[in-house]
């Protein structure tokens, strides 16, 4: 077997110089990173003798036998791992061949995302309003309107929006600049209502606050703004497993797209690096595109042509 030839710690330190390279070259993120770590260090305790970088073919090949049983999805991303593992021992010599390439890629199909009608958003924004109205408002049902504002006015993930600067959003600047998968920058446009609802909000975050959203020594935390999201679900009657701060990201994109936005400006407002990702929502509603097509291609503006005499 390969392993023979490359130890336990070679293996380990391989791994190491892999993952700096995806961190330094090509500006991974880092929760790509750990699940690469993660996939790498379980693949290797599967081999035989603990040895990855020198596997072969069948090696590979039997440790695809032991994940038969995941979900197409997480084998895909197991390969690629593993395919860009191999290519990167290649490119430093260690190897000659990438013994990942002669592995079939399982056939996976994206999922639809969850959908959101226009009333149940008009809904979540009713509850979020009443709850925040008056002269004296609880600070957190404030704070929950900014965070619905944001979510589905600006198409944030839960990430962006929690670890949001305290003076990111001006009140005169009607976008921000967020750095998001990979280092990558993206322009996010910021409704007038959410910029109100930040500075109502902005009496309440303390002024030595490093966060917009400020809890603890740090900021709010991704599982707490799930939780908050469901209670407002809960209290506009919709069911808590149909929301989520990512199903608000998606309805953001599919009430864009159905109100006619151009696919190309919608990733550059999700921030998806590949478009293939944004086309998932033409899925969702392919009738309205059609429509679109009949009523605004230019075509439609031209006479039809007249019948040919028989």
């Amino acid at each position: 077997m390969g392993g023979d030839t490359l130890s336990m710690s070679e293996d380990g330190q391989l791994i190491d110089r892999f993952l700096e390279m995806l961190a330094a070259q090509r500006g991974a993120a880092r929760n790509t990173l750990l699940a690469y770590r993660t996939d790498l260090e379980g693949a290797r305790l599967l081999m035989r003798d603990g040895a990855l970088a020198g596997a072969t073919v069948e090696d590979l090949r039997a440790l695809g036998d032991e994940w038969s049983a995941l979900a197409a999805s997480t084998l895909a991303r197991k390969l690629s791992a593993l395919r860009r593992f191999y290519a990167f021992l290649e490119e430093e010599g260690v190897r000659a061949d990438n013994p990942a390439l002669a592995l079939a890629r399982p056939t996976t199909r994206r999922p639809l995302p969850k959908i959101l009608s226009h009333a149940e958003v008009e809904r979540l924004f009713a509850v979020a309003e009443e709850q925040s109205s008056g002269e004296h408002p609880p600070h957190r049902a404030v704070r929950m309107l900014v965070l619905l504002e944001l979510l589905y006015g600006s198409g944030l993930r839960a990430t962006e929006l929690v670890s949001l600067p305290r003076l990111s959003i001006h009140p005169d600047r009607p976008f921000l600049i967020l750095k998001g998968k990979g280092g990558r920058e993206r322009l996010v446009p910021v409704s007038d209502r959410a910029r109100a609802a930040v500075a109502r909000w902005s009496h309440h975050v303390p002024r030595e606050s490093l966060w917009l959203f400020p809890s603890g020594k740090s900021h709010l935390s991704r599982i707490r703004l799930f939780q908050i999201v469901r209670e407002l679900g809960g209290a506009a009657g919709i069911a808590p497993e149909r929301l989520s701060p990512h199903v608000l990201r998606h309805a953001f994109a599919t009430h864009l797209l159905s109100g006619g936005a151009d696919l190309r400006a919608l990733q550059t407002m999700l921030g998806h690096a590949d478009i293939g990702t944004t086309q998932i929502y033409t899925h969702v509603d392919g009738a309205h595109l059609v429509e679109l097509v009949n009523q605004r291609h230019p075509l439609n503006d031209l006479k039809p042509l007249p019948q040919a005499l028989t």
